[in-house]
């Protein structure tokens, strides 16, 4: 039985659309939600770098065109980007931590948009994904890249899990998924 329910597909295909409105229609059903999302940055009509949101409303750049890493900072480089992993991780780590924290909210579902190359720059990220997917009665409600290239450790580890259900999203398929998205995260909470 599936608990834990991730995304894939293309970019660009509307895998982070897809994430907000299930988050959206979990909310306004009364389910416990917190999480984050990556948006991405224009300027100009051309992208510029990628966004963390928290669903609290939080915001903090993940990654920008060209620029160079903060002083004394690896620079974690991912083509043209440069991900701020201080910034990065500053927003994520405390909202994963409390979605899967039996005290506070906990209990509820944690929202991962996304789980890719630029994220698994930081290895507390990796480490607090592993405790919030083992962490009874918390449903993920992520995205994961599409297999391309040298495989993601931590996303073949999620694509293998056997309580993990994996929603391929194309254009075709992708204004018809939200039910059937949020009809599963609901069945993983009973």
């Amino acid at each position: 039985m599936a608990r834990h329910v991730f995304l894939t597909g293309p970019p660009g295909v509307g895998k982070t659309t897809l994430i907000q409105k299930a988050t959206e229609v979990l909310i306004s059903s009364g389910m416990p939600i917190d999480g984050f999302y990556t948006e991405e940055v224009r300027q100009g009509g051309r992208r510029i770098g990628f966004d963390v949101v928290t669903l609290s409303g939080m915001r903090g750049p993940l990654s920008r065109v060209g620029s160079e890493p903060p002083p004394g900072k690896r620079e974690c480089r991912v083509g043209q980007y440069v991900v701020d992993l201080t910034s990065f991780e500053q927003l994520a780590l405390p909202v994963l931590r409390n979605a899967s924290s039996s005290s506070g909210a906990g209990h509820g579902v944690c929202v991962i948009d996304e789980i890719g190359k630029m994220e698994l720059f930081s290895q507390p990220f990796i480490q607090t994904v592993r405790h919030t997917l083992s962490t009874p009665g918390t449903v993920v409600l992520g995205t994961i890249p599409i297999p391309k290239g040298k495989p993601l450790a931590l996303v073949e580890e999620i694509r293998n899990r056997k309580d993990v259900k994996v929603f391929t999203v194309t254009k075709e398929n992708r204004n018809h998924l939200l039910q059937d998205i949020v009809t599963c995260v609901q069945s993983s909470r009973k």
